[in-house]
């Protein structure tokens, strides 16, 4: 149980090291990412009015139908490329990202590059 607490603590740190600096504004919001051990999400975030302007994750309706598993390398690109689509038809091209403090690797870096090739700029 220990271990977990450590593990849990040390996100948690990162967490809050990164968002004293990464904020998410009107001209570039923040793509914020939330992975759990079966599913991920993924938000573009305006700190400033605390509003989502996109959101697309493992849940959504779009991509119920192709995705078996989503705690997989493949669902988080899918989600990725979502996100980047939402984002591009509100007129969002430029953002800040945010990994909640997770590592950059897996599912995480697989979102990013995929919203990446998708269009959006980070």
């Amino acid at each position: 149980m220990g271990e977990i607490n450590k593990r849990l603590s040390g996100r948690l740190k990162r967490k809050n090291r990164v968002r004293k600096k990464v904020i998410g504004t009107s001209e570039r919001p923040r793509l914020c990412v939330f992975r759990s051990t079966s599913h991920i999400y993924a938000q573009v975030i305006n700190d400033q009015d605390g509003r989502t302007l996109a959101e697309a994750s493992t849940l959504s309706p779009d991509l119920k139908g192709e995705i078996k598993h989503g705690g997989n390398v493949e669902s988080a690109q899918k989600v990725g490329a979502l996100v980047a689509k939402r984002a591009l038809e509100n007129d969002i091209k430029k953002v800040v990202f945010d990994r909640n403090g997770n590592l950059y690797h897996g599912r995480i870096k697989a979102l990013a590059d995929a919203a990446r090739s998708a269009g959006l700029e980070f």
